[in-house]
């Protein structure tokens, strides 16, 4: 007790709301101060920034009736992914220089992400700020690469906390928005199962669809709009046939030379969460919902082809909330210290270049334990109510 005692500031959600806040503001300098560099030999040098500048020109390109899903080799290296809402979206940080833009988005997709866990209910504040330390890693670097996904993991951590305490209109919000980030946002609504109210659920959703659907139609025409939406399609389209990314189908091909269909996988990826949903009467069980969340969080990476290394701030998260807020078996304590191990220390240079080169990445070893987790939270969804076994939630 005196040693827990000692260490408590670690946790203390002031502490680690700084450190956060901190980490947000250095990421965003290191990108702004780093010299440009290429992703090809030879090829045209880009800011370290280069997926923020790839999202605030998407508006800009949107005010200019341009097609937002080609190349645009002279600004910004690699396409543009997200549907039209979402450049809307940026509007607001497209109007500031780079250095504020930058550094706001940042912090969003920072804050969000502490604001979501701290809004959990029934979990400690020790619990929370342990999940938000140990996250630190994974969260550095998704923002030393300016991405969206502490916001996709902000998101979706918020829109549970509105469901528990019954907040539906705000909630469905945020779930929609996350879908016009990104599709697989479409899982999150699977917790509206959880709650009474489902016609209103249903109705509010159609209205933010609705709403967020329209925005665009501020800067463009209706037969603009139709042709973006048909040009999103075939670049995701030929965009699906391209990799397997940090995935369970990644996984698969490493170990095991696997080269089947993506779909079938996912597919059977969705089977196998739906299948926990089945036991209704565990639905007034707050455990059981939080669970339902740690496993949206890591399906939505482990069964995404395009996932990268800046995507498992996602998985990382409902990893060590899974974790923190259940026991502590033998079995639990080998899981996490993998995943913290493997997903979170071993790209970094903790690990020698030649382990990441040669082993870490080549055997997928950083998603490995993502998935091992998310059937051991299967099971555990599985089997909670049945042994009757405490938790230390609450």
């Amino acid at each position: 007790m005196v040693i827990e005692s000692k260490w408590r500031f670690l946790w203390n959600r002031k502490t680690v709301v700084s450190i956060l806040f901190l980490f947000a503001l250095v990421a965003s300098l290191q990108s702004l101060l780093q010299q440009k560099k290429t992703w090809e030999e030879g090829g045209k040098e880009y800011n370290r920034y280069n997926n923020y500048t790839i999202f605030e020109r998407s508006f800009h390109h949107l005010k200019n009736q341009e097609d937002l899903y080609i190349l645009f080799p002279e600004e910004q290296w690699d396409l543009y992914k997200y549907s039209p809402t979402f450049s809307v979206f940026f509007g607001v940080f497209a109007i500031f220089p780079d250095a504020i833009g930058l550094t706001l988005w940042n912090l969003l997709n920072c804050l969000i992400v502490v604001l979501g866990i701290y809004y959990l209910p029934k979990i400690t504040e020790k619990q929370k700020g342990l999940i938000l330390l140990l996250s630190i890693f994974e969260m550095l670097t998704s923002l030393q690469n300016s991405q969206s996904n502490g916001l996709m993991a902000g998101l979706l951590l918020l829109a549970f906390g509105l469901l528990e305490r019954k907040h539906i209109f705000w909630a469905t919000l945020l779930l929609v928005f996350s879908v016009y980030i990104k599709l697989f946002g479409l899982v999150g609504f699977a917790l509206f199962l959880f709650y009474p109210q489902k016609i209103k659920f249903i109705l509010y959703s159609l209205f933010w669809a609705v709403v967020l659907f329209l925005l665009p139609l501020l800067f463009v025409d209706i037969h603009q709009y139709t042709f973006l939406f048909k040009s999103w399609g075939n670049m995701l389209s030929n965009d699906h046939s391209a990799s397997y990314g940090l995935s369970l189908m990644g996984w698969l091909n490493a170990w095991f030379g696997w080269a089947g269909n993506k779909l079938f996988v996912v597919g059977l990826g969705v089977l196998l969460f739906l299948v926990p949903l089945l036991r209704f009467k565990q639905y007034a069980n707050p455990h059981f919902r939080l669970l339902m969340l740690v496993s949206i969080l890591l399906w939505t990476v482990i069964f995404n082809h395009k996932a990268e290394s800046p995507t498992f701030i996602i998985a990382f998260s409902g990893a060590a909330i899974w974790f923190f807020s259940g026991n502590k078996s033998p079995l639990n304590v080998i899981l996490f210290v993998m995943a913290f191990i493997l997903t979170t220390i071993s790209p970094t240079d903790l690990f020698p270049k030649v382990v990441r080169n040669e082993f870490i990445e080549p055997f997928q070893l950083k998603v490995f334990p993502c998935i091992l987790i998310w059937f051991k939270v299967l099971y555990d969804l599985m089997v909670i109510g049945r042994n009757k076994e405490k938790t230390n939630i609450g």
